[in-house]
């Protein structure tokens, strides 16, 4: 599985995950449901190809950036 760089919009975060020819529609499914339950993404598109490869888009709610103050 091949993945990029996240994409970044005023509201949303974007990924693009690369799944082969190879991998199950079973597996496929396990790998995403694992980056939905551990790191926050929900499927956006899915587009197979003919020969078997699958493109994948996930996105998730863009969290507000954390500030850090220095106690003086």
């Amino acid at each position: 599985m091949n993945t990029s760089e996240a994409v970044v919009d005023a509201d949303w975060e974007y990924r693009r995950l690369q799944l082969p020819p190879g991998v199950s529609r079973r597996a496929a499914a396990t790998q995403l449901s694992i980056h939905a339950e551990f790191a926050g993404w929900e499927l956006s598109t899915v587009r197979l190809y003919s020969d078997g490869s699958r493109r994948v888009w996930l996105r998730r709610k863009r969290r507000p950036a954390e500030v850090g103050y220095l106690a003086s």
